[in-house]
Order: C-alpha cells, then structure tokens, then sequence
C-alpha cells in the first residue's frame, strides 16, 4: 500500500566504504563524502538529485533544493534558480548567498568529493538577487549539473551554524536542509537522525527516525538483518547471500543496473608498471570470465572499460582489448626479470576473494603478488601518497566525467597520475 507516515528504520553501511566517516559529516572536510552519499542527503537534502524508474532505467540529474537551471555562454557558465522558502534545520534561509559561501568553501577544500571544475579566475561564483547562483568556469563544463549529486557542492551546509559551532563541533553535528536532523553521531559507527518538521516537501519525510550504522560487511549485515537488529543494508554483493536473501520470504532483493565495475588499476609511474611490459603481463595472466563465472556465477557481465551498463556511455566491448594468454604472460614476466606486486583493495568480502581468484591467475604466471586491504580514509591516503604498485577498485560512475571515483584517479588533474 501507500507510505504511511511514522515509524524508524535502521540502515546499514558496510564499514570498509560508506559506514566509513572518519572526518565527520561537514561538505568540506569529510574526506569519505562521495561513500557516504545517503548520510549525506539525508542531513542536507542536495541542491540537485539522481532520479530514475523502479527499475533503474532512465537515470537523470534532476532539481530538488534548486527550481532549474540554465547554461550559458557555450558552457561556460551555469545559472541556478532556488526554490523559494526552503530554511536550514536551525530557521536561518537556504538562499544564494548560504548556497555561495557553502560552493566557495567547498571548491577549497581538500576532499575528494570536490569537483574537479576549472572555475573563472574571476568571479567565478556570484550570486542574483536572493535565489539565483551564477558559477562561471574558465572552459566549457558539459557535466557540470551530472556533478552536483554526488560532489560536495551539492549539499548545502548552514553558515550561521557553522560560525556558532565552529568546525569541530559541526562535523559532529551537521545542519543541513535535508529530511532529517542530526539527534547524535559516533564517527563511523552510529549516526542516528530524526524527522526534519520543516522540511520543505510537504509531508515528508514518511519516517520519525532513521538510523545509519556502520557494520563489519555482508556476511555480518545478512545475520543482523535476520536477526531482527536492522531494517536494510545497501551495497550486498556476496553472490550466495544475494541468493540465500531471494528465497527467504521475510528479506526483499532490489537489484539495479550497474554503473561501477571491478577494474584493476597499475600504477605507471613506479616500478614495477612504469614498464609496459609489466602491464602487458597483467592483462595476459588475468582472466576476467573465469572470474566471473567463478565468484559471480555468471549473474554479471564482464566490461572492458571502467564503466558499466547503468551508466551513460557504456561500451561493453572495445576493439583490440588484449585478452587471457597464459602463455604470453609467462613469456612478458620473463622478458622484464620478473615481477613482485602489492595489490591492494577496500577489506569487503567480495573485493578480498576477487583479489584472492587475482593473486592465484597470476601467480600462475610467475608473478609474485601480496596482498593488502584498506579502509576507505587510508586507501585514499595511500593514492595521494603515490606510494602503491595495483589496487582492485569499483572505479566507474553514472556519468564518467562527472564521477568523484573516476576523477580522482583518473582525471590529469587528480592527486596523483600513472594509471
């Protein structure tokens, strides 16, 4: 039947990616904000939205906090309208002047959720009257708005209660003009929240009180749930709980399409991928259908590029991609002297035993390979620091000029080069 309003729910993160923030819940310093996208909306709302059909199909950038937006100037510069009335959790108004401190504030910062925008030397964010925000951008920047809904620009913080809190106690208890208020927030562990009563859609949100807590992953989140401690969890990728949950009447299953496959990253600015046949090696002793076949039990496709099939632009198949040889691969791994390896991925289940499928295919090959789990925080860490050899990522993103994921690793103007 229809939502009925009331009641709580509890929301389960998986501790190695989104139940991770370290630094809080502030736009500007929380440093994991493109994983925590759903604590995210919920505090602050978000000036603009994915929305697609129950299937998945159909994706789009729509306005949520913001009326409508227009681009001008071949590109160059983007104009965007607010809806009138819309005030923070404290009273104070979301208008374009709260919407310019918080972009200015943001494009400063160090997170990786900032977009990576080349903006106007000068006046590149201004404001029209009480409602309109004008951001201008040194060149053209087609996938400006794709951006907003998972960049940090898009949630809007209060400014006055940033001044009255100060940055330390305003990561701990944000204020947003999202559908909820913070009610208490143990870092990475606990975020607990209530309904927002002057939340500007009418009615809602149907919830009294949503609760995020972050868990140990799967096979933990899958004992919980059927142990009656939590309402849902989102991200399950263990093909056998995925199978055992669709038979049991007391769980629902909803799947939607794809935008981030598992892709191998080398980094080619170090040893040993500074060598082209080095990489070659890696590509000859991976053989990614076995993978899939094995782990996945041939529920998902394999893609040769870093996007997959729920995002725009997609290409499953690229001309010349250089395939399974094993014997190639012994051959390249004799040619260079051979080859040691770290590879390193995020410590879920599913992301250790691909690595693990990945260290057996290529050891068949004469590579030597260890291998490394991080958190979230120190993965990032890492990639800034320069100092990683491989790394096993889901690395895609709706739009791909647009995705924090795919900017930050693979953009010329990332933290880091070499992939």
């Amino acid at each position: 039947g229809p939502p009925q309003r009331g009641g709580e729910i509890t929301v389960l993160k998986d501790a190695s990616f989104d139940g991770s923030w370290p630094s809080g819940l502030d736009p500007a310093t929380n440093t994991t904000g493109g994983a925590n996208i759903a604590q995210m909306a919920a505090i602050y709302g978000g000036l603009f939205e994915m929305r697609a059909n129950p299937d998945g199909t159909n994706a789009r950038v729509a306005p949520n906090q913001a009326e409508s937006y227009q681009v001008a100037d071949e590109g160059r510069t983007l104009r965007i309208k607010l809806r009138p009335g819309i005030r923070f959790s404290d009273g104070t108004p979301l208008d374009a002047a709260a919407v310019k401190f918080n972009i200015d504030r943001n494009m400063r910062s160090t997170c990786s959720c900032r977009p990576l925008w080349q903006l106007a030397e000068e006046n590149a964010v201004t404001t029209e009257g009480d409602l309109t925000v004008v951001m201008r951008f040194a060149v053209p920047t087609a996938s400006a708005i794709n951006n907003f809904p998972i960049a940090n620009v898009n949630w809007i913080a209060s400014p006055t209660a940033l001044r009255q809190l100060g940055e330390d106690r305003f990561r701990q208890t944000p204020v947003g003009a999202g559908p909820f208020k913070v009610v208490s927030n143990t870092l990475s562990q606990s975020l607990v929240l209530e309904r927002n009563p002057t939340y500007f859609k009418q009615g809602r949100p149907y919830l009294d009180r949503l609760t995020f807590k972050s868990i140990g992953g799967d096979q933990e989140a899958y004992q919980a749930m059927l142990a009656g401690q939590a309402d849902a969890f989102e991200g399950m990728t263990t093909t056998p709980l995925l199978d055992q949950a669709e038979k049991n009447d007391r769980l629902t299953v909803t799947s939607q399409p794809p935008t981030s496959p598992y892709v191998i990253q080398l980094n080619t600015a170090t040893a040993p991928f500074n060598d082209i046949k080095a990489r070659q090696a890696v590509y000859a002793a991976t053989d990614f259908n076995a993978i899939a076949k094995g782990i996945f039990k041939g529920k998902y496709p394999v893609s040769q590029t870093f996007t997959a099939p729920g995002g725009l632009f997609h290409q499953g198949q690229v001309p010349g991609y250089p395939g399974y040889d094993l014997d190639r691969a012994k051959q390249l791994v004799q040619e260079v002297g051979g080859i040691t390896v770290t590879l390193g991925t995020l410590g879920d289940y599913v992301a250790r035993q691909v690595n693990i499928a990945l260290q057996t295919q290529w050891r068949q090959a004469g590579i030597n390979v260890r291998l490394e789990d991080y958190q979230l925080n120190r993965l990032v860490e890492t990639f800034n620091s320069g100092r990683w050899q491989a790394m096993l990522q889901t690395a895609g993103a709706w739009d791909p000029a647009a995705g924090v994921g795919v900017a930050f690793r693979f953009a010329s103007t990332s933290p880091f080069t070499g992939v």
